[in-house]
This record gives structure tokens, sequence and C-alpha cells, in this order.
């Protein structure tokens, strides 16, 4: 397969480049401007992930179900409620305004202190003011039968209305400051912030990467092949995010991961297969010098038009049928590590493993596909002296990080110092690898609301605000239902005395009403001052209520509600998913190896690897190590999907590495060479590439730490630890230990597997 596909495309490569131009252009286009529709960034939804079925999920329909429709708040500050001119002088513009709002159609009402016969003081309207008695709000609530387009329409409308008014007031000097927020503005500013950390993201991660690959290959031309395919799998990727929010629901955040990983694994794959063309051109130049010198005819070019060298021809048609193989198992064992997600019930990280899947399909279709056709184009100019090659200090670090490696140099020599000594290594590796995995003792997994927005966020600013100083409106921190259509008083009064004597329950609201039809009670638990509402202890104070003995079960809904049942949705999913993982590394690494033992060793120092990235990152995000240099606010742990993305996507990319060492060593022991001297070699010849390709992937997923959303930049940061752990401790040093305390071993399986590994070999 991978030969005629290398042979088409050598054919035909400014056809395939006039394809992925148009695939690319018209995707990009459908994702930013919605081809008459709606763009990407404004069709996807923000919030807290839920887990479908899930107690937490059914009383939030509940909610939703009996709540008035959208309400829009207008908070002004520096106003005196003492003096009767500032006071009817406030009221004169707020009646203006009143009129305006309550005359759009589709508001349902408005509310301020100001309506009250006694004015803003009155006791009726306290809510409505702030403790200090120097700010108040203005609420506008929207009819509820609204459908989604009018209810923004008309949310719009009424934002406008209460910025003018604000305005009002400060001009008039009734007022110093005001401020609008509801829950449209902060959705609206959460995607514009995933919007501009994907911008800075890339112009982080791209200039920096094709500058490292301008170094690794000592020039501009090889160092631009796996952009361009990146940029393409990029724009490519975004048009299959959009097309695929129209059958499913997904989340704002996976454009920024999906994107993440499409980023990563093209420059990885097309820098493998820039490498690999240039490798398999050197030799054939090589050969054809040779022959010459010997007198042998050469082959003649192709006929026709197209006057195509035949050395660029057969080195592309090599690097697809080697090289291209191996992207083709790698990509498909990381979009089955990705695809792992859809086990998991919530819908988030359903979206996120089908997007995922898709765009690692995308990277990998560029990779056997644009970029070999970009290197026909190309032909014999990558065996040119780059100008980098006249600078003294460049050529040394070229000569140093290229990736046509001499037969010894740093790799092997580190390999013959870890074999010399393979079980201090190997211990050595592992405790270092333990102990970064440590902090993992004390994870407390949560759900972000809005404190996942910059603390520098306008948005985030006057909502924080509202609640900090109008506390009468800040909703209870844990909702409780009992599960039974109209209970008894007396049993929604035994619920509530038992609730209120749970440790870290300050306060019990009164029963209301909760439902389409009001048949259910809702009863709001508030927490003690000193538990935060996503805290570890306010997660075990969901536990304990669930765990009353109650005349009526009870449905438990909040954020801590939540983040338990998101907890358990994830141990839930686990065994399946990992199965799926666990399946696919050992077939994968069976299939290129014939061992049985190879790949139980690669799914161990894996999981070791990703425990202690994560283990860094809780040290770091949670226990808050950096943060000032990261420039966060440690919110006390790390975001729940984070932490399933991270393990789906960082094991994937480790077996990406895992692939191109082990194959080399493979290669080397088919071929006569011992264990230990396979080992040394394949590690000095795919050292290079490994480190080369960390690196770039390491500033991408770098470029996305420095954005400003919380779980984007947990997400970038435990990825590049990952990266960075997996390249150099374990690849480096924990693989070459361990394959040399195994010795031959390494290479046994069953008598009746062997024909197996031999039909599907995977050759690099």
């Amino acid at each position: 397969m991978f030969v005629r596909l290398g042979h088409l495309v050598t054919r035909r490569p400014l056809w395939v480049l006039v394809v992925w131009v148009l695939v690319a252009g018209i995707a990009a286009g459908a994702a930013m401007t919605g081809l008459g529709g709606t763009p990407l960034f404004k069709k996807l939804e923000t919030g807290e992930p839920t887990v479908p079925g899930s107690q937490s999920e059914q009383v939030s329909q509940l909610l939703q179900e009996s709540a008035s429709g959208a309400t829009t708040t207008l908070m002004v500050d520096g106003v005196d409620l003492t003096d009767a001119d500032a006071v009817a002088a406030t009221d004169a513009i707020l009646d203006d305004a009143r009129a305006d709002l309550t005359a759009i159609d589709g508001v349902a009402e408005e509310a301020d202190p100001y309506q009250h016969p006694l004015g803003p003081t009155a006791p009726e309207v306290a809510a409505l003011v702030s403790e200090d008695g120097e700010a108040f709000l203005v609420t506008v609530t929207l009819e509820s039968d609204l459908s989604d387009a009018r209810e923004k329409a008309v949310g719009l409308e009424v934002e406008d209305r209460l910025v003018a008014l604000g305005q009002e007031l400060v001009d008039a000097d009734l007022a110093t400051d005001a401020d609008v927020t509801s829950g449209a503005i902060l959705i609206r500013e959460f995607n514009h912030q995933m919007e501009r950390d994907l911008v800075r993201g890339e112009l982080v991660a791209l200039p920096i990467s094709l500058l490292v690959m301008i170094i690794v290959f000592g020039g501009a031309l090889a160092a631009g092949m796996p952009i361009v395919g990146a940029l393409a799998s990029i724009a490519s990727g975004l048009g299959s995010i959009w097309a695929l929010s129209y059958v499913m629901d997904l989340d704002s955040v996976v454009i920024n991961v999906v994107t993440l990983l499409g980023l990563g694994l093209s420059i990885d794959y097309g820098l493998l297969m820039v490498s690999r063309f240039r490798e398999e051109l050197k030799h054939l130049v090589d050969e054809m010098e040779l022959a010459i010198t010997a007198g042998i005819a050469l082959g003649k070019r192709r006929r026709g038009g197209r006057r195509r060298d035949p050395l660029v021809v057969r080195a592309v048609e090599r690097t697809v049928a080697t090289a291209g193989r191996t992207v083709l198992y790698s990509a498909l064992t990381i979009a089955i590590c990705v695809g792992a997600l859809t086990a998991m019930s919530p819908s988030l990280l359903k979206g996120l493993g089908v997007a995922g899947g898709i765009v690692v399909v995308i990277a990998l279709l560029t990779a056997i596909t644009l970029v070999p056709a970009l290197l026909t184009l190309s032909g014999r100019r990558f065996l040119r002296p780059s100008v980098l090659a006249r600078v003294p200090l460049v050529r040394r670090v070229v000569g140093r990080l290229g990736d046509v490696a001499p037969e010894h140099g740093v790799f092997s020599r580190l390999t013959t110092w870890v074999q010399r000594r393979p079980w201090l290594v190997l211990l050595t590796c592992l405790a270092l690898l333990l102990v970064a995995a440590s902090p993992l003792a004390h994870l407390h997994l949560r759900n972000s609301g809005i404190d996942a927005l910059p603390e520098s966020s306008a948005a985030r600013g006057a909502y924080d605000a509202v609640a900090e100083r109008f506390p009468a409106t800040s909703a209870a921190d844990i909702w409780v239902v009992p599960d039974a259509v109209s209970p008894a008083e007396d049993d929604v009064a035994a619920i509530a005395a038992d609730l209120a004597d749970v440790p870290g329950v300050a306060s019990v609201d009164a029963a209301a009403p909760v439902g389409a039809d009001g048949e259910h009670v809702l009863l709001g638990v508030r927490l003690g001052d000193s538990i935060e509402p996503d805290s570890a202890d306010a997660v075990t104070v969901v536990h304990d209520i669930r765990a009353l003995d109650t005349p009526e079960p009870l449905l438990v809904g909040g954020q801590a509600a939540g983040q338990a049942d998101f907890t358990a949705a994830l141990l839930e999913g686990l065994p399946l998913a990992g199965g799926m993982v666990v399946l696919a590394t050992f077939v994968l690494l069976f299939l290129m190896t014939g061992s049985v033992l190879v790949p139980i060793k690669a799914l161990l120092t894996n999981a070791v690897s990703i425990c202690a990235s994560l283990g860094i990152t809780t040290w770091v995000f949670q226990d808050g190590h950096g943060a000032g240099l990261l420039g966060f606010e440690p919110s006390g742990g790390l975001e729940s999907y984070v932490v399933a993305i991270v393990i789906a996507f960082g094991f994937g990319l480790a077996m990406d590495y895992e692939v191109f060492l082990i194959s080399r060593i493979k290669e080397l022991y088919d071929h006569g060479a011992t264990n230990d001297d396979a080992v040394r070699l394949g590690l000095q010849r795919s050292g290079r590439i490994i480190t080369s390709a960390a690196l770039v992937i390491i500033v991408v997923f770098a470029g996305f730490a420095s954005g400003d959303l919380l779980p984007i930049k947990e997400a970038g940061f435990a990825l590049a630890v990952a990266v960075a752990l997996d390249a150099t401790l374990v690849r480096m040093l924990l693989v070459p230990a361990t394959m040399t305390v195994l010795g031959d071993l390494n290479w046994w399986a069953p008598r009746w597997m062997r024909p197996i590994a031999a039909r599907f070999a995977i050759e690099h």
C-alpha cells in the first residue's frame, strides 16, 4: 500500500499540493466564517463538565426547568444612598432606563432598589444593595421561553442599554464605576479567551519551532516542510471540529486541546518524514557516485513533460514506504489512546476523544501525502549546503543535533555508559520518577467554573465583585433534592435537620419548589467560611450528605457534587479506556518487535512516566510552586478532564518515541547485531530524531502553556513535562537500561505468536 502511495504522490505532487490547499482553505473558511452559518468559536458552548444521568446533572436539569429567564446585572459602585438629591437624580435616570428596558420585546422584568417607595435603603430591597451601602444592582430578567437565537439578541440589547445607563450615572457624578455581568457575557469572554490563547500559542510555538528545525536541519527549506504540514493540519482540523459540532455537543476547550495535539503531531511526523528522506536521498546519491565511478548505466528520467529527478522520486517512495508506515502505526496507536476517552461517560471527554482521533488522522494524512509531495517538488535542494553552515557556532550545533547521525557519537557513548551499570541506572531512574509522581498522593480533581478565567479578566472581575459584595444574591454551595414527588413536609424538615448536622455545613436554606411543575423540593446547603465550594472538603461534605439515612433518597448537585460525579465517572470508565490503550500498545509493539516482553516493559515505563508528569503538574498547579513564574493563581487542584487528557495524549506520544527507538533497535538485531550492540547503535541512529522531535513538540506545548486559561495552561505544561521526561529520562536511560538487563529475553515470544509478527511486521 505504501509503495503505491509513494508512487502516486511522486507522479502527481502538484495535484496533491493543490488538493491540500483547497481542503485546508475551505476548512479554515468554514471554521472562521461558518460558510453562512455560525463560526466555530461562536458555535461551541462552555461550562462545567457534566456526567449524563448523574445526580448533579439531574439536579441541574431540575434547576433549569424551574429557572426564570436569563438575567443580566449592572453593578453601580461609588453611590451615596443617604443623599436625598443624589437619590432623586439617580432615580430619574433609572426611570428612563426602566422604560427602555421593559419595552424591549423579550424582557420579563427589571429590578432595582430605587423602585421601592421608601427608597434604596428599605429593608425589602437590601439584597440589591451592598453591605457597605456604596453600591447597588440593577437586574433585568428575560422571558424563559425565548429561543436561543432570540435570547442572545435580546440579551445583547439589554447589555447595551445597561452599559449606557452605567455610563450616564458615572458622567453625572452619581457613581464612580459601573459593570455589567451575565452568564452570556462570561461565556463570550471564555470563548474569546480561548481564541486569544489559541492565537498566542501558535504565535509562540510556530516561529520557535521553525527556528529549532532550521538549526536541526541546517536550513529553512527542510524545516519549512513540517510547518507547512502543521498549518494544513490545523486548518483542516478546525474545519473538522466545526462540522463535528453539528453532530455532537462540543465544549469550547476542544478547540485548543485538539489544536495542541494536531500541531505537535504534524511537526513530529513531518520531521520524521523529512529526516528519512534526507537519509534516503544521501544514500542514493552516494550509490550513484559509486555507480558512475564503476561505469554502470543509470536509470532514465520519466517520460513526458514532468522531468522528475529519478533519485528524488526513489528517495520519496522509500520514505513513504518506510517512515510512512511507522507514522501510520504511531498515528493509529495515538488515535486509539485518544479515542479511549469515548469510553468515559462525560460528554466533554467523548467530544475530545472523537475530535482528537479525527485530528490525529489528519496529521497522518498530511505527513504521508502533503509532505512527500513537497519533498518531490523540492528535489535535491536538501543536499546543498545551507547558509547556516557557514556560521561556525551554528554549524557546530547543527552537527550535534542534525538528523543524519554518525555511527558513533554522544548517544552511543551514553548507552555504553548505561550498559556498564544497567541496574544502577534502572533503579535510579525509577526512583526519580516515583519521587516526581509522589504529589499524586494528595491530588484533588476539580471542575473549574468562573475561576478558569484569569483574574485580569474584566468579566470575571465584575462577577466576583457582585458575588463578594452582594452575598444575598449568591446561590447555595450545594443543592439537595429529595428524590420524590411532593414529599411530606415532615420528611423535608427531617432532611433539613440532618443536613444541618453534617460537618462543614453552616446553614440550610428554606425549602423551595423546583422542577417544571414545582413538584420537587430544593434545599440549599451553605458551607462554612473556611470551605471553598470546589475544595476537597466540599467534596467530602457531598459524600457525607449522600451517605445520610433520610426518609427519602437524596439527589445532590452543585459544583462539588459535579466534581465527585466526574471523578467517579473517570474511575468507572478507566477499565475499558485503559484496556483499549493497553491492547493497542501491546499489539503495535508486538507486531514491530515480535516480542511480548518489550510491550509489557513499554506499558510499565510509560505508566510511570505519565504518573511522574502528573505528579510534577500537581506540585506546580495544585501546590502553587512556580505560580508566579507561570502567571497563575493556584486553584487547589487539577482540572479533572485535563488529567484524563494528559493520560490519553501523553501515553500516545510516549508510544510515538517508543516506535522510533525500538524499530531501529529491532532492525539492527534482525541483521545480526547482538542485543547490546543493537540497543547502542539503535539509540545512536534514532537519538537525534527523538531529541529533535521532542524539543519541537515541547516548544509547541509550552506555547499553549503561556496562555491565560488555567485548564489549557495545565494541559500544555503537563504534556510538555511528559514529553521531556519521556524523551530524556525514559528513552535515553531507562529503556536502554531495562533492555540491557533483559538481554536476548527482550525478543522472546511464544512459538505460536511468531508467524503473526512476521506476517504484519512493522519496519522503520
